[in-house]
């Protein structure tokens, strides 16, 4: 059960609500996003039906969700949410098309600023760059860390992009969120509850992505552990999912898109990068997303991909680069949708 409050309520009628749910013995979780605070009920829901919580001050609506994912369910928020990134408010959702783009792992400092202004002439209006990186391998390039960074905040400060990047350890989740504009829980970390439950609790946006073996109630699931801590500025991002298919990295599940907004009120990203794991795919891929509705890509640029430390066969350069901005411009107009940078 949930209890959607008013626009306009305060925080001491949230407070109030709060407050009679635990006297019944019942647990209340408050999430609050952009345009409304949602209060979770956890306990036994015909003692909730005597409290007349409909009734108290600030409520708009009390209702039973029969989905297990509560307060990122569609069944109490008919209207999409919009998220909106850093200072500059970058909006993700319904109303536009918003590209993320930049290198999968932050190098130097001079690489991250050539592939932060390749990403803004394609037409990105966040940066999206890895100073942490998970690798299957424990040899392989772990990323730069805190000096990684701090490189994307100096890129920020020259270019005005605001900061997407990975975080993977709970403990680090206040050090990350003290740079970046938009925390990203990788496929590696999609059901790393701990980790979910300390993005939940910084303030920051969340980027989603699946878990590569995840189902999509799993999917919605893991965004309901960070929904359950006060965060409802979440974005699912579909990176594509392990199947019996060598012939590409990932086998990207379009059909995730428009069963995800069925089932949710939460923006979905589609990263082509990592689904395909090959340059002449991310175009295709890119326009197989906007066409099935997503609401924007998450997308690897590199300067020098032959040199690349992380990712290389898979990042955007010259015709590539261009023929994405192409589409990114061209397309979304014709589902209705105008790019972030002109909203």
């Amino acid at each position: 059960m949930v209890v959607v409050m008013g626009t306009d309520a305060t925080s001491e009628q949230v407070d109030a609500v709060v407050a009679r749910v635990v006297d019944s013995g019942g647990d209340a979780f408050v999430s609050r996003g952009v345009s409304r605070t949602i209060i979770g009920l956890v306990g036994d829901v015909d003692q909730f039906h005597t409290l007349d919580l409909r009734g108290m001050p600030g409520v708009t609506d009390v209702v039973r969700i029969s989905a297990p994912y509560k307060l990122v369910s569609r069944q109490h928020h008919a209207q999409m949410t919009t998220v909106f990134v850093g200072d500059a408010r970058v909006p993700i959702g319904p109303d536009t098309f918003t590209l993320a783009a930049g290198p999968c792992a932050v190098e130097t400092p001079e690489q991250t600023l050539e592939a932060a202004h390749m990403a803004r002439a394609a037409g990105a209006t966040l940066l999206r760059g890895g100073a942490y990186k998970p690798r299957t391998s424990p040899y392989a390039f772990q990323g730069l860390g805190e000096a990684g960074l701090r490189i994307l905040a100096d890129v920020r400060l020259e270019t005005g992009l605001p900061i997407v990047t990975e975080v993977v350890d709970a403990h680090d989740v206040e050090l990350v969120a003290s740079y970046a504009d938009m925390l990203q829980i990788g496929t590696r970390n999609a059901q790393n509850f701990a980790l979910l439950q300390a993005a939940g609790e910084v303030g920051k946006p969340v980027l989603l992505k699946r878990g590569m073996t995840a189902t999509i109630e799993e999917w919605l699931m893991a965004a309901e552990y960070i929904a359950q801590r006060g965060n409802l500025d979440i974005v699912l991002c579909e990176r594509g999912i392990r199947t019996f298919e060598s012939a590409t990295r990932n086998t990207l599940d379009i059909s995730a898109v428009p069963v995800a907004h069925d089932l949710s009120h939460l923006p979905v990203m589609v990263d082509p990068s990592h689904s395909g794991g090959r340059r002449d795919l991310v175009v295709p891929l890119s326009k197989a997303a906007i066409a099935v509705g997503a609401d924007g890509l998450l997308v690897d640029v590199h300067p020098h991909p032959e040199a690349a430390l992380v990712d290389g066969p898979q990042a955007l350069v010259n015709g590539d680069l261009r023929a994405l901005a192409q589409a990114v411009r061209q397309l979304p107009p014709l589902f209705g949708r105008r790019p972030a940078d002109e909203a």
